[in-house]
């Protein structure tokens, strides 16, 4: 076995020589505390980063087994990848030629903890999953800094993170108990019949639009439940954690402009992770199941039956198999609630910034203007009600200006000065006061398709030796020539997400076999992924996959439908 004394000598022969030459180093390294494994060396240096992990037996790593059982594991992979990142920013000063050359990375999270591929931890040992550029003058190898980058910095830092501080305990501690107990709560959601909670205390504004860092509290207002929601929550570690409880069925968010009705939803669709002590929304917890729902102009849909919502369009167009290549707002509003029931969902959240009026609403007056039989809408507000009573789907719904909602909501939380109050009874009065003129549109039709069979044809992009399937920044997919834009898919919280769902996709010919259904492929790449995520990727056994982040269910069929080649058999 060769150790990083003889990887320096490598790098010290090739030093000077073209860049292909560092195809020389590939292999493992035995280390002082463990083993560096070069496992792709980039092609040239314009290339993607070279992948390296380093690895140190839990023997030597020491890491008490309470830190890392059960879902503890993932908080504490979590924390040794943002403690690798600081470290990286501490020690990685140096310049190594041009751009980029010898700079390191780790795929550490931000605000929320995932489960990543960044680091891996088992019984038998610790690994660190890491990117480097190699450095080069031009196309040629910079082998002295190459050994210092490789053979001292890469390892140092590494092994001083993946090493056992007990001065370090505490922090572990509370970091993994923390995880440990949003998951307590999320998972007792449904035993108390809730969609959502909202801890006393929490900081839901962020510093600006495009940051998901909180306000300072000194500018914020801290988050306290109305009387009649309030409720404890029970925790193995924190105790009782009081807060605003949402009950599942019909819940509207009210309250004039900029009074934080929408970062209450906002707080509440990203409660379906587990975020980091400090953020202010740590316990914020929402259903695992809660899919945001927002009208799409422009996408694509292929087959999906929304007669639910739209029926009897003009020129005799097919609603129970609707498909299009430039939905309308109100189209992909309606296709957007199926597709996230048919994937399971159980709560949607709406807002009516972002949703198509048409779809939202029709007012008493519209509908003496336009009869029913030329409107093929049935809106939203008169299938709210049924979607809970009769197929159990919740919703939550920021409402700024149709009181017609206040019919047929359960609950009605009032935001004044980013305050909550509870005017359910208020909304009732108002109600009974103001009777309104429209009537309710829609026969009692159920919800529900045939369950819809994806064809093989659909994902021929990933076929064959070249990949031709990859991820662009947060929103974007690229899938052979086929663009797909996941713009609108507001949940979708990091690109190493959604470089799975790219490998997700390419994965996805395993079992897509003409028979099976969207569901069930689903099912099948989610329990691979839940096993371990490197399971749907392209790499070799061995190599590391270390810049993925596990996606929920509903972003990759979210992804799916967004597919411009997706072939549907019913």
């Amino acid at each position: 076995m060769f150790n990083v004394e003889d990887l320096a000598r490598k790098l010290e022969k090739i030093d000077g020589l073209g860049y292909k030459a560092y195809k020389d180093i590939q292999g493992y390294y035995e280390t002082k505390d463990g083993f560096l494994y070069i496992d792709h060396v980039q092609a040239d240096p314009f290339a993607p980063p070279s992948k390296i992990r380093v690895r140190v037996p839990m023997s030597r790593a020491g890491f008490p087994v309470y830190l890392y059982e059960g879902v503890r594991v993932i908080a504490l992979e979590d924390i040794i990848a943002r403690k690798i990142r600081s470290k990286i920013k501490e020690n990685n000063s140096h310049q190594y030629g041009s751009g980029t050359n010898g700079s390191i990375h780790i795929d550490a999270g931000q605000q929320q903890i995932l489960k990543r591929t960044a680091v891996r931890i088992s019984d038998d040992f610790v690994e660190a999953r890491i990117t480097v550029r190699l450095p080069a003058a031009g196309r040629r190898i910079q082998g002295r800094a190459a050994r210092k980058l490789l053979c001292e910095e890469v390892v140092q830092i590494a092994e001083q993170s993946l090493i056992y501080v007990k001065d370090e305990e505490k922090h572990l501690a509370e970091w993994v108990y923390l995880y440990e107990d949003q998951n307590v709560i999320r998972a007792n959601l449904a035993k108390y019949d809730l969609a959502a909670f909202v801890a006393n205390g929490s900081i839901l504004p962020r510093e600006s639009g495009n940051s998901d860092l909180p306000m300072a509290e000194k500018d914020s207002v801290l988050f306290k439940s109305p009387p009649s929601l309030e409720v404890e929550m029970d925790t193995i570690h924190h105790g009782k954690i009081k807060g605003m409880s949402i009950p599942r069925g019909v819940s509207l968010i009210v309250g004039g402009g900029y009074h934080g009705k929408s970062t209450l939803l906002r707080a509440i669709e990203r409660g379906i992770y587990n975020h980091i002590n400090g953020d202010g929304r740590e316990w914020v917890i929402t259903s695992s199941d809660a899919v945001k729902i927002r009208a799409e102009d422009g996408r694509s849909v292929e087959k999906v039956d929304i007669r639910y919502f739209i029926d009897n369009l003009p020129l005799g167009q097919d609603t129970q198999e609707f498909s299009t290549a430039n939905a309308s707002g109100s189209t992909s509003q309606a296709a957007n609630i199926m597709e996230a029931v048919e994937t399971g969902a159980n709560l949607l959240l709406l807002d009516e910034d972002t949703s198509a009026t048409n779809f939202m609403l029709r007012d008493a007056r519209m509908q003496k203007l336009i009869e029913k039989e030329k409107e093929p809408i049935t809106p939203f507000i008169d299938r709210v009600r049924p979607l809970y009573e009769k197929h159990g789907i919740s919703t939550i719904l920021v409402i700024g200006g149709a009181g017609d909602y206040l019919d047929v909501a359960d609950r009605v939380i009032m935001l004044d000065a980013y305050q909550a109050y509870d005017i359910t009874e208020r909304a009732r009065e108002v109600t009974r006061a103001m009777k309104s003129d429209r009537v309710q549109e829609g026969q009692s039709q159920m919800l529900g398709s045939p369950p819809r069979v994806i064809k093989r044809a659909s994902f021929s992009f990933a076929r064959g030796d070249r990949v031709k399937v990859s991820a662009k920044e947060l929103y974007t997919i690229m899938a052979g020539g086929e663009i797909i834009d996941m713009g609108g898919i507001e949940q979708l919280l990091d690109p190493s997400q959604t470089r799975a769902i790219a490998e997700c996709l390419r994965y996805m010919e395993k079992y897509v076999d003409g028979r099976r259904t969207l569901k069930q492929v689903l099912d099948l790449i989610c329990r691979d992924m839940d096993k371990d995520l490197a399971n749907v990727t392209r790499y070799q056994t061995g190599m590391h996959p270390g810049e993925l982040a596990i996606p929920r269910r509903y972003e990759l069929a979210a992804a799916i439908n967004r597919l411009r080649t997706l072939q549907i058999g019913l």
